[in-house]
């Protein structure tokens, strides 16, 4: 068995042992696996991070890669959508792919916006709700590549009149992320395309403008 199986298969046997268990419990396990792969070569990296995604939480192979400097650098959009197929059938699922893979790949210019638009255009709403997860990497304060208003509203747009529940919660998270950045143009998009745009969509995203907030506070 080679070194990357063996890893695998350890980290497979701790994750077993916490099935069920809270989530900190599950990133310690993924952070000391990334600690002994440090100086792993990133394509290794990328291997492991396949195995793991292809049957624990999902999560745990798309955190591995992302942390990893040299293998999130690596990946190629073949990769990506590797990350992605027959995987991407939850909205928990979908979002570690788009926050940890696909939006920082877009981000740092590894994949295009014409693979992201593809994605929009789908026939499975994973793969739309997706394609506006991908945007918030790209807006995102903590991800040091200010913001991206132009390609994000293209996704905004080509996904306005979806009705799926979990496109349009993406939909309004996408643009409550960007109106952090760039207010002005989400009031404007807001206002250009109120006949279209899903009531809550319209609501929470008028609500982050003006108070910050995704909600009104409770009384």
């Amino acid at each position: 068995m080679s070194d990357i199986n063996v890893l695998v298969e350890r980290a497979r046997a701790q994750i077993a042992k916490l099935r069920g268990g809270y989530t900190p419990a599950l990133r310690d396990v993924r952070k000391a696996l990334s600690a002994g792969l440090r100086a792993t070569p990133a394509r290794d990296v990328v291997a492991i991070g396949f195995a793991l995604a292809s049957d624990t939480p999902r999560w745990i192979g798309y955190e591995l890669i992302t942390k990893h400097r040299g293998a999130r650098k690596s990946l190629t959009i073949r990769d990506v959508e590797r990350l992605g197929r027959g995987k991407l059938d939850s909205w928990y699922a979908v979002d570690a792919f788009g926050i940890y893979i696909s939006g920082p790949a877009w981000r740092d210019g590894q994949i295009a916006e014409a693979d992201v638009k593809r994605w929009a255009r789908s026939k499975d709403l994973w793969w739309r709700r997706a394609a506006l997860v991908s945007t918030v990497p790209l807006n995102a304060k903590s991800g040091g590549n200010g913001f991206r208003t132009k390609e994000t509203l293209a996704i905004a747009t080509l996904l306005i009149d979806d009705r799926e529940d979990m496109v349009v919660k993406a939909l309004s998270w996408a643009l409550r992320v960007l109106a952090a950045r760039d207010p002005k143009a989400v009031r404007q998009f807001l206002g250009q395309h109120a006949d279209r745009l899903a009531a809550r969509v319209k609501r929470e995203t008028h609500r982050k403008i003006t108070t910050g907030k995704k909600n009104y506070p409770k009384r």
